[in-house]
């Protein structure tokens, strides 16, 4: 029987209420790893945001249970309990249990709203094996239940209220762990995206206790995103004292921008729409670059300030070193997709380009000495992008002489598909050479790096061109750098950072990272970079071995399988042999490799410019901190 005849009526399956969810979890909530898991937290949360923003909330608290589930309880004004007159059921179940299905469709419960799909929270139910909730209104106490999203029994009242004015809900979950890859839940993820939703809802305090460990943390901040700058720019100089705030409303979307120019190279945009974190922009964002640009050159050539580079300065120039925050409030938001990435809304990009244009030229207007500073580094910029442009010019004339564009110590690998191509970058030559012996040449490429790069933090790209180790790095990757990056022109789509496994390995991978995260984000955005995990013990029980990436890994296998015959401790990449170094790290079928990710962009921003800035103190207060979690082991 042909293919064609078997395919009829009865292969088209419907999937009903949450069984869609729990078939494709990742159209819903973006992947079903670490990702996946904190942002079933984020909807829960963002509904309890929901409510302060409608003017009903003023505390949020998130727990992390010894038993891995976690609990979100607000005081707002707990989820409606009475009988829904279409589906004859409870309001609550029917939110847990129907997709598209909330409060928030019409203006008339929630003018401005991050969750406008109904499907948050019904979602978190669906992709748990179990989850509870308890409501605080009507002058009663309820509870309800659902198992893998379906409800157990009726909901129940379990006893009336001494104070009728009390209202909440608390929703706990626990994560379906026939769904999700890791059901950890990390402290510090979900750190970063309260403390973002505190600096964007001035007087909302929310709490983060941990009872793994009985650590708690209150995050409340009644200075809002102008706060929300100065937290970003704790370790970098500003030129002006004060940070630059600006808001405005125009058809019911209200627009806040704050921003700060610093004396760093490194930029910090943030755009939020309804308190999502849109990290891919819009039009938001768009509006801001635009107005932006066309205020500081306006200015600088009403001023005479343009005569050394005899042209305009472009937006990059003038971003150099700026960190800023701008949020909307919006009644209509539109996004791409249920995890909100990019804002659409066409009018929000005129409504903000005015606002911006209008405040900023004031505020240049009354404080020309912080106009001029702005301007002279946006010079300074300028001057080098030209420096750069010339040195990607000469880079491209100097390898068109040559009898290949690759550089000379690449061993590339067979194939020319980058979807099955891996570029491993290895530190040293040593460990270069085994791994150009133990690879799979028909897709596994090697770029052996010399010593330690520059760090990218502290240069502009004219200097970091210069640099023989990074020239050949971008050369290889072959998409390009900086505003010129088009990740489509990428050879390799695994690209995977193999250091030692001490700490010379770490600080060259942060190195390593630090130019990707800069200067080639996208490759990271795209899930392409990952970091190899090389073992640091090998230890024989007879005929058979056992690696051990850590310290505690070895003594767990001692534990496991008692005193080995042999320990063998690796110093370096280097010292294993070719046939080692495949097995261990690079064969596909054995190894381990950590993709990098960006969760937060915000986090991410501060804390490179933390580990590789300039300013001392903050580095060394987060070592002084983070001490007691290092590893140490016997060299």
């Amino acid at each position: 029987m042909s293919e064609q005849s078997e395919y009829g009526a009865g292969q088209i399956q419907v999937l009903e209420g949450l069984e869609a969810v729990r078939t494709r979890p990742a159209m819903y909530i973006g992947s079903t790893d670490s990702r996946g898991l904190h942002h079933l937290v984020y909807e829960v949360v963002d509904n309890a945001i929901d409510e302060a923003l409608a003017g009903y909330c003023d505390t949020i608290g998130v727990t992390i249970h010894e038993d891995g589930s976690v609990s979100v309880a607000d005081d707002g004004r707990g989820i409606p309990v009475d009988t829904h007159a279409e589906y004859d059921r409870p309001a609550v179940e029917v939110i847990m249990t129907v997709l598209h299905a909330g409060g928030k469709f019409d203006s008339k419960s929630y003018q401005v709203s991050g969750g406008l799909h109904g499907v948050g929270v019904s979602v978190v139910n669906a992709l748990s094996e179990r989850l509870e909730v308890e409501i605080r209104r009507d002058g009663a106490v309820w509870h309800h239940r659902f198992d893998h999203g379906a409800p157990e029994g009726d909901i129940e009242r379990v006893r009336d209220l001494e104070a009728e004015e009390e209202t909440g809900t608390t929703v706990r979950f626990w994560p379906d762990d026939g769904i999700f890859e890791d059901r950890e839940f990390v402290v510090s993820t979900l750190e970063n995206r309260i403390r973002e939703l505190a600096f964007l809802n001035p007087g909302v305090e929310i709490t983060l206790a941990d009872e793994r460990d009985e650590t708690e943390s209150t995050f409340q901040y009644d200075g809002g995103i102008r706060e929300f700058v100065e937290y970003l720019n704790e370790t970098r100089t500003p030129l002006h004292e004060d940070v630059l705030y600006l808001d405005d409303e125009e058809r019911n979307i209200q627009v806040e921008v704050a921003m700060q120019a610093t004396d760093e190279l490194q930029g910090s945009i943030h755009a939020f729409a309804n308190n999502i974190n849109t990290r891919e922009g819009g039009t938001h964002l768009t509006g801001f670059k635009t107005a932006l640009t066309r205020v500081v050159n306006d200015y600088a050539n009403g001023e005479g300030l343009l005569d050394e580079i005899d042209e305009n300065l472009r937006g990059e120039d003038i971003r150099e070193g700026l960190t800023a925050v701008i949020s909307i409030k919006h009644p209509d938001p539109q996004f791409e997709g249920q995890t909100k990435t990019k804002l659409g809304n066409s009018e929000v990009r005129g409504i903000v380009e005015s606002a911006v244009h209008e405040g900023l030229g004031t505020y240049f207007e009354e404080h020309p000495d912080t106009a001029q500073a702005v301007v002279r580094k946006a010079v300074e910029a300028a001057k080098a992008r030209k420096a750069a442009k010339q040195a990607e010019e000469l880079t491209r004339r100097k390898s068109a002489l040559e009898s290949t564009a690759l550089p000379g110590k690449l061993a590339d690998c067979q194939t020319r598909d980058p979807n099955e191509a891996e570029l491993f970058v290895v530190e040293g030559d040593s460990a270069g050479g085994s791994a150009k012996q133990g690879r799979n040449r028909k897709f596994q490429a090697i770029l052996p790096l010399k010593g330690k790069i520059l760090n990218v933090e502290k240069h502009r790209l004219d200097r970091i061109l210069e640099n023989n180790e990074i020239r050949d790095l971008i050369t290889a990757v072959g998409a390009g750098v900086g505003e010129e990056f088009d990740i489509d022109e990428a050879r390799y789509k695994r690209i995977v950072i193999m250091t030692d496994a001490d700490v010379d390995g770490a600080h060259i991978r942060t190195l390593l990272l630090t130019l990707f995260y800069r200067h080639m984000r996208p490759l990271i955005e795209a899930g392409y970079v990952y970091a190899a995990q090389p073992p640091l013990y090998r230890l024989r029980y007879g005929g058979e071995t056992r690696e051990a990436m850590a310290e505690a890994e070895r003594e767990a296998i001692i534990d496991e399988y008692g005193a080995p015959d042999r320990i063998q401790r690796f110093k370096g990449l280097g010292e294993m042999n070719p046939d080692q170094l495949w097995e261990t790290t690079m064969n596909p079928d054995n190894r381990v490799l950590k993709r990098v990710t960006v969760e937060d962009a915000a986090a991410a921003d501060r804390m490179f410019s933390v580990l590789m800035g300039d300013a001392v103190e903050p580095r060394k207060q987060f070592i002084q901190e983070h001490a007691k979690e290092a590893e140490w082991v016997d060299i």
